[in-house]
């Protein structure tokens, strides 16, 4: 648990808080707009990349971090206005909420995906086997199948923000909103999905989600 808070930790730095240092240290040294979102915007992703290169193996969480990362860069790449380097993020997150809303009914939805390795055996019916509660509880996937809806609804409303942000505010300022949007966004977030899978009785261990699943490991 330590070491995935810690992996989590470093990947924040790296993807939030290195990028936007980045880009005010270029913006110091006199370096404009333009480049200094180029060289920021190819700093997320890498550590996602390391992994993946270090564990040759890719999954949906990880084909979509590659390919936001990949996305990102290309727009850095042909953009040519600092206002529209400024509306990729805009995009990733409205591609984001997309893929979520698309893939919810899927047999393993992002929500799920993400949350797996954090919660499974340290929340709810910790010796229950989520393979085997999404094979036997119909509750149980509709807990993630909304989750994941919510998860997608709200990056595609974060996404509607960065366009606002992007096109009307000073660019510096711009900047440094849409990563601190990032942080507020995820905690918004957290609270209104947590707050919907308590009430649904996820992490109560008696809770009837659980009830004859047939889920022991």
């Amino acid at each position: 648990m330590r070491a995935g808070r810690r992996a989590a930790a470093v990947l924040m730095l790296v993807d939030l808080v290195l990028p936007i240092a980045l880009y005010y240290a270029l913006r110091a040294a006199d370096v404009g707009y333009v480049a200094s979102l180029v060289v920021s915007s190819l700093v997320p992703g890498t550590g996602m990349v390391a992994t993946l290169v270090r564990e040759r193996r890719l999954d949906s969480v990880g084909l979509f971090m590659v390919t936001a990362m990949l996305v990102s860069a290309a727009l850095s790449v042909v953009g040519g206005s600092p206002r529209f380097l400024l509306l990729k993020g805009a995009l990733l997150m409205a591609v984001a909420g997309g893929w979520f809303l698309a893939t919810a009914r899927g047999p393993r939805p992002p929500a799920l995906q993400f949350s797996r390795p954090l919660l499974e055996g340290r929340t709810g019916a910790r010796d229950a086997s989520w393979d085997g509660l999404w094979a036997a509880s119909p509750r149980f996937r509709r807990v993630w199948r909304v989750s994941t809806v919510v998860w997608g609804a709200g990056a595609l409303a974060d996404a509607a923000v960065r366009v606002v942000i992007a096109l009307t505010l000073p660019i510096d300022l711009a900047v440094g909103l849409g990563s601190l949007q990032y942080g507020v966004f995820t905690a918004v977030m957290l609270v209104i999905v947590n707050v919907y899978q308590a009430r649904a009785g996820l992490h109560h261990p008696r809770s009837d989600l659980y009830a004859g699943a047939g889920t022991h490991r």
